[in-house]
């Protein structure tokens, strides 16, 4: 039977150790495998993935190219159904709720509740995005999940949608300035 202390490497897995430094007839004497001097050569000495002496790396030499999609990922908190045990029955989970009992920090796209574990009593959850695992174990245990609205919350001048009567009540600038044809500049002729 096999067991943790009678575990062994596969034969010919394991290769003998390097021994560096270990005199002349060692087949590593004198410089250890490391040739003369230089900063490679030095203990501690090590040159940084990229680096090229000094001389303009190939990763900058190179022009940027193409779509990076990071900038517009959006990132959402992650809250999993047995941290949420700590709220009481019939509590409201929100997003504030949340922040100020420090399961979710920073700035965030969104909510994401996820199944892991089990929920003990029922709770108003409000979420953007919902498992199917999560929802199905918050509906069990008498829970509600709703489902927030992200467009709803932006303000009107964000969406683009301006009010009417305020385009209307604004004066339009008139021109002082009466179109007239310029005149031609007076050059002297010597």
């Amino acid at each position: 039977m096999m067991r943790l202390h009678n575990l062994r490497p596969r034969p010919g897995a394991r290769h003998r150790v390097k021994r560096l430094g270990c005199g002349e007839s060692s087949g590593h004497g004198k410089t250890s495998g490391k040739g003369h001097k230089g900063q490679k050569a030095r203990s501690g000495g090590s040159i940084r993935l990229g680096f090229e002496g000094g001389q303009m790396p190939l990763i900058r030499r190179l022009p940027k190219r193409g779509f990076n999609n990071t900038a517009f990922h959006a990132t959402y908190a992650i809250v999993n159904l047995s941290d949420l045990n700590e709220f009481k029955a019939g509590t409201v989970v929100n997003e504030e709720l949340l922040r100020e009992s420090q399961l979710i920090r920073g700035d965030v796209a969104g909510i994401k509740i996820l199944g892991d574990g089990e929920l003990k009593h029922a709770l108003k959850i409000e979420a953007d995005k919902v498992s199917e695992s999560a929802k199905a174990k918050i509906e069990k245990a008498g829970g509600t999940i709703t489902m927030r609205d992200r467009a709803a919350e932006k303000p009107a001048a964000a969406t683009g949608d301006v009010d009417e009567t305020a385009k209307e009540e604004t004066p339009k600038k008139r021109s002082t300035a009466k179109s007239r044809p310029k005149a031609k500049k007076k050059t002297s002729r010597k």
